[in-house]
């Protein structure tokens, strides 16, 4: 099992492809509150539903300063179809190999009806124009996620 970030670690830096293979960095966003969460899989309904809810508060988000990046272990050409699929105009990341969910703890035994499994943690991290974690999540819930999110940061 991963270990868990705390608010104020250094978010662990990555560079990664988006949906278009095209390599993003967490550095790049240096300067910007970055909402960065993590997900199982593209087109499933909790993942889909979580995303959705990001697209809708976007506007709103980005206004204020934060940034919004999705990761999973799909690969680039799922979430070019997620993606278009559901209008996502907010970066989609691929970690199949899974090293970046497992540096910020996002990956490792969870509970899926009612057994124990190894994947994805749903979770979520809120890192400051530092780069370091101002509030992290594990284990949240697709459902009222974001408007949590919302909430935590005043909007």
């Amino acid at each position: 099992m991963s270990q868990r970030l705390e608010p104020g670690d250094a978010a662990p830096d990555f560079e990664l492809p988006d949906a278009d293979a095209s390599p993003v960095s967490l550095a790049s966003f240096r300067g910007r509150r970055v909402i960065l969460y993590f997900y199982p899989a593209a087109m499933t309904p909790g993942c889909t539903k979580e995303s959705v809810d990001f697209q809708s508060s976007l506007a709103e988000l980005e206004a204020a300063g934060v940034a919004v990046v999705g990761v999973s272990p799909d690969k680039p050409a799922k979430l070019a179809k997620f993606r278009e699929k559901e209008g996502l105009a907010f970066p989609l990341l691929s970690d199949p190999d899974a090293e970046v969910l497992q540096a910020y703890g996002a990956y490792g035994e969870k509970k899926l009806y009612g057994k124990v499994v190894v994947g994805v943690i749903r979770s979520t991290f809120i890192i400051d124009t530092d780069g370091k974690i101002e509030k992290a999540y594990y284990n949240v819930k697709a459902t009222g996620h974001v408007e949590r999110l919302r909430r935590d940061l005043s909007l």
